[in-house]
């Protein structure tokens, strides 16, 4: 079905008061075609339009936006992705069991749609290059410790300043002085290692 049959085909078993959404989004995807873009996406129709009373992406992916979907979908499927071909493979064989062809169209267009964006991926990220995310060493970036820093904790921790103050250290990471009286409170050696060790 044409998106122009479609949508007055919904406007006669929708409320009226979708009505003027239907038409809003019709308007969106008929600009899309006349631009020659074939990206029928909800998050895109929605973004554009915002202003006209088009709902959110995730209103239309919620069960009340069906309408809003089959709208949408007719136009994927009277404007299909030029960017990759559908190939078809063992390991997409189950697409011909598809009930109607309508559904075997979009889902033909949706598998293209993902070869092409894993294409896209080989080609920036090559498959030998690991990537590791670790969010410590991006803070421990912004707040690393120069080496002077580095060297006053690890003069506090060492035999050299111990011995000039008579200092020993706690059972509970405290410093104790010659009479046992608490100098640096409990935590405070495992406190500095550890900034040692990650700063």
């Amino acid at each position: 079905m044409e998106p122009k049959e479609m949508l007055e085909h919904l406007k006669s078993i929708a409320s009226s008061r979708t009505h003027r959404t239907l038409e809003a989004i019709y308007d969106v995807c008929e600009e899309q075609v006349q631009r020659g873009v074939s990206d029928f996406s909800f998050a895109t129709i929605a973004r554009l339009g915002e202003k006209r009373g088009v709902p959110k992406a995730q209103s239309i992916r919620n069960a009340s936006g069906a309408h809003y979907r089959t709208l949408i979908e007719s136009f994927v499927a009277a404007n299909p992705s030029k960017k990759a071909a559908f190939k078809p493979t063992t390991a997409n064989s189950w697409i011909d069991e598809l009930p109607t062809a309508r559904h075997r169209l979009l889902v033909q267009i949706l598998v293209s749609e993902l070869a092409e964006a894993r294409r896209l991926v080989k080609e920036i990220v090559p498959p030998s290059l690991e990537i590791n995310v670790d969010d410590r060493k991006a803070i421990a970036g912004v707040f690393k410790l120069d080496a002077i820093e580095r060297r006053a904790l690890e003069y506090i921790l060492s035999e050299e300043f111990m011995n000039k103050w008579g200092f020993r250290k706690g059972e509970k990471g405290d410093l104790l002085d010659q009479s046992g009286t608490r100098v640096l409170k409990p935590g405070t050696v495992e406190a500095i290692e550890k900034a040692l060790r990650h700063l």
